[in-house]
């Protein structure tokens, strides 16, 4: 077994030979958070039936608190806004404008069913993402998602970007990823983000980097690190609010 994520091949979930392009959708409104579950749940089941093509949906949420499967009620200090249990892997985690989320629908069972190389994939993903905003994202061993260090803060403070949680179905993959652009990040105080207390880690966004980045200059580089990890994608879909 692979101990080191990075040496990952992840060249491996490229789109598999003759397969459709992967479907790009963007919303074009916050969209709530039991929609997108009813909806990836549909899009899941019908890409693992052979009926729908793979997906991307990029999208913001209200604000709102999000707890995976390894999630504790410790973690939730002070929540200010609702909280919903999400069946992903990971702790909590807040979602809300300013943040892009990215949920993947992929067929892994036809890319690589190996759901520890699928989790590196998406930080290669992020990492690539945030190289065209000349922002360094580096991988943690002990701690899943994407950070930058941060030395204006201190030796050996490093802050998170971006934060990975995933569920599989049948092989599909849904969640994904989630980037902060602008957020609020006042938000986080009200949680411990993915359950990391140690005070040298935080929560930053390209933002707060002193980055004057746009959402839509975000999805530009999402779309054309994704087809660098996994493919090509299919020609932009009609903007919807899901």
């Amino acid at each position: 077994m692979v101990n080191d994520r990075q040496s990952l091949d992840l060249t491996t979930f490229a789109r598999p030979s003759g397969g459709e392009a992967v479907e790009w959708l963007i919303a074009d409104r916050p969209v709530p958070y039991p929609d997108s579950l009813a909806a990836m749940d549909a899009r899941v089941a019908a890409i693992a039936d052979g009926a729908a093509p793979e997906l991307v949906w990029l999208l913001e949420h209200p604000p709102l608190y999000t707890s995976g499967t390894s999630g504790k009620a410790d973690d939730l200090l002070d929540p200010r806004f609702p909280t919903f249990q999400s069946g992903r892997g990971g702790q909590v985690t807040y979602h809300g404008p300013g943040q892009r989320v990215a949920y993947v629908m992929l067929d892994l069972k036809r890319r690589r069913p190996d759901v520890r190389a699928y989790v590196a994939s998406l930080e290669e993903w992020i990492i690539r993402t945030l190289a065209a905003f000349n922002v360094r994202g580096e991988r943690r061993e002990d701690r899943v998602g994407v950070w930058v260090k941060r030395p204006d803060k201190g030796a050996g403070f490093e802050d998170k970007i971006a934060a990975i949680g995933v569920r599989l179905r049948r092989w599909v993959s849904f969640h994904g990823i989630a980037i902060n652009v602008e957020p609020d990040l006042s938000h986080f105080q009200a949680i411990v983000p993915c359950g990391v207390v140690d005070p040298r880690y935080g929560v930053t966004s390209l933002v707060d980097l002193g980055l004057p980045v746009t959402m839509a200059d975000v999805d530009i580089a999402l779309r054309q690190a994704f087809s660098e990890v996994f493919g090509d994608t299919a020609a932009r879909l009609p903007e919807a609010t899901g």
